[in-house]
């Protein structure tokens, strides 16, 4: 037994998989026709206690640590849920996080809790048509206006973007560079706050996605997350946990297109034969597995390293921030790499089939692809890798 296995967390593994066998899976297919989820799939997560996983109680949530996030976004993909799905459903990972650090007790009784009890939706506004990557680029402005900050720009690529309610939102409110930027929480319904247009996509069809503009939508100015000029460093402390989720997403999404593929192959005979009988389709299945195996090892050690940090009496120090951000980095791209490999070989052993909308792999063929760019471009963080390590 290891910390990631449990009796509780093994509990909590199972009653996540009945969720997702009895509210998802039957009606996934429609919200990927849809475009998004419903609201009320919020509500059904909140009532069962999954929205609120990872949070303190303190703020509204289940309690638990990141290894208990993580382990409902496995438990989830692995029981026939998707990439799309988590982005959707848990859009709040990454829009909230910031304000439950900040300890605005205002906002957090106004937006994190509503949300974690499944009444409100939020997402994360960083990315802009002029850049995604490159955080420190903001040129969205919040200039003040007496008590109130003005906001003016555009952004894209926002994940839940169209259901929304309220925007945790990258402004610039300073000078160029890193040292400017702020956040804000932006109501959705605010005078002047557009969705432009929704976004189709390759994959994650059940995920909206929005381009936005603010044309001088107007913002308390108590609706600032922490200090003013604060918001790049909040932005990069979270980063560790999104990307870590993403290459969680990406190993869970390998082992369950290794699952469907060593079934699909023990069921179809070509010639005669079961393909799982045939040498090139077993040590095809034996690399799938092999590939993903290593994917979740390499995560799981690097969400077992952020969760000593998160739990430790001390903050942490430079130099135990750089190998969680480095650990990060080398699971998230490690696991992309696993994922899309074993993903391709996955709708190759299914044929004809698993180019087929009604083939659970032809979606995860297209959902994986995604996890490569969001959380910072595979090139991106390997640059970044790069210079963690000295290079």
């Amino acid at each position: 037994m290891n910390e990631w296995d449990t009796p509780e967390r093994h509990d909590l593994r199972a009653s996540v998989a009945a969720f997702t066998r009895a509210e998802i899976v039957p009606n996934l297919a429609k919200w990927e026709d849809a475009g998004e989820v419903p609201r009320i799939l919020h509500l059904a997560a909140a009532r069962v206690g999954l929205l609120g996983i990872g949070f303190p109680e303190s703020v509204g949530g289940q309690g638990g640590s990141i290894v208990d996030a993580n382990l409902v976004t496995e438990a989830i993909i692995e029981s026939g849920g998707s990439g799309g799905l988590i982005a959707a459903l848990f859009t709040h990972g990454i829009a909230t996080p910031h304000i439950v650090s900040s300890g605005d007790a205002h906002l957090i009784d106004t937006y994190v809790r509503p949300t974690l009890d499944g009444q409100l939706i939020g997402s994360l506004a960083v990315t802009e048509p002029s850049g995604g990557s490159d955080v420190a680029g903001i040129l969205t402005t919040a200039r003040r206006d007496g008590d109130d900050w003005i906001v003016n720009g555009a952004k894209t690529f926002i994940t839940s973007g169209v259901r929304a309610d309220f925007l945790t939102t990258a402004v610039r409110t300073g000078d160029p560079g890193h040292g400017g930027i702020s956040l804000l929480v932006i109501d959705k319904d605010s005078p002047g706050l557009t969705v432009s247009r929704p976004l189709r996509k390759l994959g994650w069809h059940c995920s909206d996605t929005a381009e936005l503009s603010f044309d001088d939508v107007r913002v308390p100015g108590h609706h600032i997350v922490g200090q003013v000029h604060s918001g790049f460093a909040l932005i990069m402390e979270q980063f560790v946990s999104e990307r870590l989720n993403l290459a969680t997403q990406a190993h869970a999404t390998a082992s369950r297109a290794t699952a469907l593929a060593v079934a699909y192959a023990g069921t179809r005979h070509t010639f005669g034969r079961s393909l799982s009988q045939r040498q090139v389709i077993r040590h095809l299945l034996v690399d799938m597995a092999r590939r993903t195996a290593a994917a979740r090892a390499l995560t799981r050690q690097a969400i077992t390293y952020a969760a000593e940090l998160a739990e430790s009496s001390d903050a942490p120090d430079a130099e135990q921030r750089r190998k969680a951000t480095l650990e990060a980095v080398f699971a998230k791209n490690t696991a992309v790499e696993a994922a899309e490999r074993v993903v391709s070989d996955a709708v190759q052993i299914f044929g004809g089939m698993g180019y087929m909308r009604e083939s659970e792999v032809e979606r995860h063929y297209r959902d994986v692809r995604i996890l490569g760019i969001g959380g910072g471009a595979t090139e991106v963080l390997n640059d970044l890798a790069a210079k963690l390590m000295g290079l």
